[in-house]
């Protein structure tokens, strides 16, 4: 509920700068308007480079939030092992999981390395990331188990 309100005001603009971590985080980071992951994009295309757009009859509960995939077959290898689709940190921002804080992440900024899935904030976050991605996955791999349980 907290991470909601938060995420809330964070999308009016109101807030500039991530989160600290001070509430648990959701499992799964979704618009505090529904329960829907990755902006409902299906997460499996974008493994291909070419991200799309899921469909609601291709859903599926996950995590506690509900995944749209562009196939029936999409949906089926998701289900085989949801955590190889699944963007890392629970889709907040990759960037702002490095630093200890929680960010939307967005699937306009993304990027797969090594077979996982990474979304970022912004483009200007974007950037950030990529000029040091293994020193930022390294340290967010680190904080996100604190940050999801506290």
């Amino acid at each position: 509920m907290m991470k909601r309100f938060f995420t809330a005001v964070l999308g009016a603009g109101l807030l500039l700068s991530p989160l600290p971590a001070f509430a648990a985080a959701d499992a799964v980071y979704t618009n505090w308007r529904d329960n829907v992951a990755a902006e409902g994009y299906d997460v499996v295309t974008f493994f291909s480079g070419k991200p799309q757009q899921g469909k609601v009859e291709f859903s599926t509960r996950y995590e506690g939030a509900d995944w749209f995939f562009f196939s029936q077959a999409n949906k089926d290898l998701f289900l085989t092992n949801p955590d190889l689709f699944a963007p890392q940190y629970g889709g907040y921002c990759a960037w702002a999981t490095a630093k200890g804080k929680l960010a939307p992440g967005s699937p306009d900024h993304w990027h797969v390395e090594d077979g996982r899935l990474f979304f970022n904030y912004n483009a200007r976050i974007e950037r950030r990331w990529q000029k040091k991605r293994a020193k930022f996955i390294k340290e967010a791999d680190k904080r996100w188990p604190v940050l999801k349980a506290d």
